[in-house]
């Protein structure tokens, strides 16, 4: 693991050797397309570690998301364990240290807290929870991302939901803030459809509220939240690859992942695809930083 100020200013270990409930990591590369470059999206944690400094002062006051402090008077139960040693074009050794260190957070009955990394990170993060199932996936996006493969390669960022499908602990996927173009061809779609996963486009959302996503996650489902930051409208959330007109709301975002806890519990969470070149004014750092603070909050007040 790497030095780094932790999120909020959270340590990489507990006092006492008390278990954590929450812990965050980064992981800078995943599966990279050939000649591609995905270092815009290495420094993600980092930018949002320095983007959360600032608050870690107000973990005591009163969080107007929340309802109330982020620990609501606990011990604050979350650590930050830096990034992982993934390295450029390490295919193979990224998606084996992710799935890793996915399974030991799990095994040690924390709730796990990926920050990437481009769109691929998440597969081997959900790989992570095969003795964890079963479990859905609410994923936040602009893209469907069920190509087979691209350039050769099967499990690089327009792969993922596919990929998530083929495994057997995933029981159900939905997908929220779908708009625009992007790589999905009509056969992707069909596919998609005809497995069972549940599309619900950003205009679906603005016109009906979350519940038009919500609505599918079953009672007491044990959710896995992947949110990938061009889910968002490009005004709140601009440092992204892709930008898309017409994305969710900051209020939305937060909804849904309030909404998920209480259809179920948040079974872990992942945001990935932040570029951080593309930023502007540390405007997609800053929001981050805040989905994160919520992601936190809620799954402290999970029963």
């Amino acid at each position: 693991m790497s030095p780094h100020p932790g999120f909020l200013g959270f340590p990489d270990h507990l006092p006492d050797g008390t278990k954590p409930r929450i812990v965050l990591f980064g992981a800078p590369h995943g599966s990279t397309y050939p000649g591609a470059d995905s270092s815009g999206f290495a420094g993600a944690a980092a930018a949002i570690r320095a983007a959360s400094q600032d608050d870690a002062q107000f973990l005591d006051s009163w969080d107007f998301d929340l309802g109330g402090p982020l620990f609501e008077g606990r011990e604050p139960s979350c650590i930050d364990a830096g990034d992982l040693p993934t390295s450029p074009h390490d295919n193979a050794g990224n998606r084996k240290l992710i799935e890793e260190k996915t399974r030991a957070i799990l095994a040690s009955g924390a709730v796990p807290l990926m920050i990437g990394g481009d769109d691929s990170v998440p597969i081997p993060f959900f790989a992570g929870f095969a003795d964890h199932g079963p479990i859905w996936i609410l994923q936040i996006d602009a893209h469907i991302d069920w190509r087979d493969e691209r350039y050769g390669e099967p499990l690089g960022y327009s792969s993922t939901m596919r990929r998530a499908s083929e495994m057997p602990h995933v029981a159900g996927i939905v997908q929220a803030g779908i708009r625009g173009v992007g790589s999905a061809r009509p056969l992707e779609v069909e596919i998609a459809r005809r497995w069972g996963s549940h599309l619900v486009t950003a205009q679906e959302i603005h016109a009906e509220g979350i519940e038009a996503a919500l609505r599918h996650i079953p009672a007491g489902a044990h959710v896995i939240v992947t949110l990938d930051c061009d889910g968002l409208d490009p005004s709140v959330m601009p440092g992204v690859a892709g930008r898309a007109a017409g994305g969710l709301t900051y209020s939305q975002a937060i909804g849904l992942i309030e909404g998920a806890s209480q259809r179920g519990r948040i079974a872990g969470f992942d945001l990935i695809e932040f570029h951080t070149p593309s930023d502007i004014g540390g405007i997609t750092a800053l929001t981050a930083a805040r989905l994160l603070v919520n992601v936190i909050g809620r799954i402290v007040r999970q029963v």
